[in-house]
């Protein structure tokens, strides 16, 4: 999708980024996990994300407005969740654009929580290699699927929140020991 224009055409691209992230999270064995927190967009202009703001605040609640990585970055709690196989997801992550430009503007990534209190990447990883036996041979670098570490923190945020990046097929899916409402409740 180049230019989004609008939230109705958001909503009318789920499904085809639903069948896009679908396979991924197969591959991984990743649908054992429990929670998918929230979905996340890339917009490329303010306007942009001026635009979805407004339109998201008729069908749902701003509950963040965080400066993350020098921009702001909000999460929108949802009236009606989004629906993606066995999971509602009562979130969508709408970050302001930074420096990078992207190539599609739209649905860019899943959040799924994976609730066992890794502190570390390295510990979620390890955790992950139990519960989703298919993650260790992308953990191992044994596959295409590309994979990045971090650990995002906004000022206020109170809770360790290491995050596993597994990136393939122009869609990417995260995975991190806390949902984003308790990282949100963990500011105040």
């Amino acid at each position: 999708m180049q230019n989004l224009q609008s939230l109705s055409q958001l909503l009318a691209d789920w499904q085809a980024f639903a069948d896009k992230i679908m396979p991924l999270i197969k591959r991984l064995g990743l649908e054992r996990l429990g929670e998918c927190d929230h979905a996340a967009l890339r917009v490329n202009s303010v306007a942009a994300a001026e635009k979805l703001k407004a339109e998201f605040a008729q069908c749902g609640e701003i509950i963040s407005e965080n400066i993350i990585n020098g921009r702001p970055i909000l999460i929108i709690r949802l009236q009606q969740p989004l629906l993606l196989g066995q999971w509602q997801i009562p979130c969508v992550e709408l970050p302001f654009p930074g420096d990078k430009h992207y190539p599609e503007e739209g649905w860019e990534h899943l959040e799924l929580v994976l609730p066992r209190g890794a502190q570390s990447c390295d510990e979620l990883a390890e955790q992950l290699r139990t519960l989703c036996p298919p993650t260790q041979a992308t953990l191992d670098g044994d596959t295409d699927i590309k994979l990045k570490a971090s650990s995002p923190k906004g000022e206020a945020e109170r809770l360790a929140n290491p995050t596993l990046a597994f990136k393939a097929g122009g869609v990417c899916v995260k995975v991190h020991p806390h949902s984003i409402q308790a990282i949100i409740a963990s500011e105040q």
